[in-house]
């Protein structure tokens, strides 16, 4: 796909979407953080439902060690795997007090050093908390991404680096929101809605419905 083609994608995600944003409530970088850590093989509407009552009692990783591990639990047992988590939200919040003043670091080699923060995480926290110009590759980025025909990568940091490097620099700080939404609600993994896709004619996706 050449430039043009890519550019003429991002123009219309932008007119279609001027301001996206993550599908995640919070109200401040800390409980984006914990919502981005608790997401990890779950959807945002159960990280929604959990958090709308975990930060009613604990919303600062201060609140967060004074609830305790099994308190914490009782919060967050709708969520996949949530032993591991909550052991590493503690593990982090800990840190943050007592290395970063209860603050959310803002840099990626800091913020990959706390408990359960990956590298998508991270760029997470950089993009949606700090607005810098960083994708965090999940499973709808990745497949968007390459049945599109914007990547060709074959794990999440070829995708990631390919993105980086295809996308118009105007358009990278608000590119992984655009993404994850359609191929949350438009492109699918098993029944895409090319019909109604907004990019459908510059899309290189080898199946394309007769019109």
């Amino acid at each position: 796909m050449d430039g043009n083609q890519v550019e003429a994608i991002f123009k219309r995600f932008k007119k279609h979407n001027p301001k996206p944003t993550t599908e995640l409530i919070y109200k401040s970088h800390f409980e984006l953080l914990v919502a981005v850590m608790l997401s990890a093989q779950a959807t945002d509407v159960s990280v929604n439902k959990a958090t709308q009552k975990l930060f009613q009692v604990a919303d600062t990783p201060q609140g967060i060690l004074k609830l305790g591990t099994e308190k914490l639990k009782s919060y967050i047992q709708t969520i996949g795997l949530y032993n591991s988590k909550a052991k590493h939200l503690m593990e982090t919040c800990k840190i943050l007090v007592e290395k970063h003043k209860g603050a959310v670091p803002q840099t990626r080699e800091e913020l990959e050093a706390l408990p359960g923060v990956g590298r998508k995480t991270a760029n997470v926290i950089l993009n949606t908390a700090f607005g810098q110009a960083t994708i965090a590759v999940d499973t709808h980025i990745f497949r968007v991404s390459n049945r599109i025909g914007i990547t060709c990568g074959k794990n999440v940091l070829e995708v990631e680096k390919q993105l980086l490097e295809n996308i118009p620099e105007k358009f990278r700080t608000d590119a992984h929101h655009w993404l994850i939404l359609h191929g949350r609600y438009v492109c699918k993994a098993r029944k895409p809605g090319c019909i109604s896709c907004i990019i459908f004619d510059l899309c290189e996706y080898e199946f394309k419905i007769e019109q």
